[in-house]
């Protein structure tokens, strides 16, 4: 209950009531308002400073979740990349190798996507995290035209062995002994210790040991081109021409399965595992001649092998060990 206000009124020699005004009532309304305003806007700078409102909770947990996804997509792209480069490496190193075409420059592959405004309207959005964006974006357009290039590339390499069937079926392409394992493989090629002479001397095959009468296979579609019998050296050895400058030798074998002459298809057998000739032990010293150059053997067991097999037969191939002839 408000008070009630008298003032003396010296006409009057009285106290009289004090009667409000409007001005007065609207003088006091401006001035709690007012009042209360200010309280409240300072209230609200307070609690804005120290405490965050549900809206500004929220984008702080939706920054949260984007950078998480951020890193994420980085992880992707770069698995993603990796394991493109494991393709480009390959299609370089061996499909065009086998097919006898030049290797894509790396200039092509890695060329970027020129243009300095390529990324002008995401700049003119003045984004906070612009150069966030933009990095990522740019990764993504590389590894796409990098892709898109390696589609190209394959497509070519697509035609070249539609086109060359009989030379696909002819190239020695598989081991010359079952190994599944992946452990007959007893010495590669290259310079290695000559088992007789224990000397360094070229290998120029490589060497599977294994039990005498083993299974040997032709290791590509082609025609008998010797079957000898040498005392020393190959001892008893099988050639076979499969024609577009490849032979495929089989030496140290133990009876042969074919005459001079004959046409053999990749997997037939061509004759037994055996230890004649300059041999230490039953193995088959097997080779691949290229235009009249020995040539590893081991860069072409790509018919029969996984891509971690390959792998794993390349470094068993690499060691510098003795050979068995």
């Amino acid at each position: 209950m408000s008070r009630i206000k008298y003032y003396y009124d010296p006409k009057t020699c009285k106290y009289e009531r004090y009667q409000k005004s409007k001005w007065d009532v609207v003088l006091n309304a401006l001035g709690f308002f007012s009042a209360a305003s200010i309280i409240a806007v300072a209230i609200l700078i307070v609690f804005n400073l120290y405490f965050d409102s549900p809206k500004e909770i929220l984008l702080r947990n939706e920054n949260k979740e984007l950078k998480l996804y951020y890193q994420l997509m980085e992880e992707e792209i770069g698995i993603m990349s990796q394991m493109l480069g494991d393709l480009q490496q390959r299609d370089d190193n061996l499909y065009r190798v086998i097919f006898e075409t030049e290797p894509i420059p790396s200039e092509i592959r890695n060329a970027g996507i020129g243009g300095a405004d390529r990324f002008k309207e995401i700049r003119s959005k003045g984004l906070k995290q612009e150069q966030l964006i933009i990095s990522l974006k740019s990764k993504v357009e590389n590894l796409k035209r990098q892709l898109y290039i390696q589609n190209v590339s394959y497509d070519d390499i697509s035609e070249m062995a539609l086109n060359k069937e009989e030379y696909w079926a002819s190239i020695p392409a598989i081991q010359p002994i079952v190994n599944e394992e992946l452990i007959n493989l007893a010495s590669g090629f290259g310079n290695r210790l000559h088992p007789i002479l224990k000397v360094r001397k070229m290998h120029t095959g490589v060497d599977f040991s294994a039990p005498k009468g083993t299974p040997i296979y032709a290791t590509g579609d082609g025609v008998v081109s010797d079957v000898k019998t040498v005392f020393g050296g190959y001892g008893k050895y099988i050639e076979i021409d499969h024609g577009f400058g490849f032979v495929s030798r089989y030496a140290h074998m133990n009876e042969f399965k074919v005459r001079k002459g004959q046409k053999v298809k990749r997997g037939d057998m061509i004759g037994t595992v055996g230890n004649t000739g300059s041999s230490t032990a039953p193995h088959v010293h097997y080779e691949v001649i290229k235009d009249g150059a020995y040539v590893n053997p081991v860069h072409y067991f790509f018919k029969d092998l996984e891509p971690s097999e390959y792998e794993k037969i390349l470094e068993l191939a690499s060691k510098e060990n003795q050979s068995l002839s």
